[in-house]
């Protein structure tokens, strides 16, 4: 006998003829779950560089002078 042919004969008997989408939806659920933390991580991050902007400008200050100038890059 092929195996064809033995899974053909193993599913007639077994007499399980459920929907499959059924037994599977549990993955879907864990799937957006999963989808929906991972995005609501991600929107956490939304606006961060500027709750401080205050540091930022401050540091910008501080550190002018170690900042290349224009016309001084690659090239000379």
């Amino acid at each position: 006998m092929t195996i064809a042919a033995l899974v053909a004969a193993a599913a007639a008997e077994s007499g399980h003829h459920a929907n499959v989408a059924l037994e599977t939806i549990g993955y879907g659920i864990v799937a957006l779950v999963a989808f929906a933390a991972l995005a609501l991580v991600t929107l956490s991050y939304r606006n961060v560089a500027n709750r401080h902007a205050h540091k930022a400008e401050a540091y910008a200050r501080a550190h002018a002078d170690d900042l290349p100038q224009a016309g001084h890059g690659h090239g000379h």
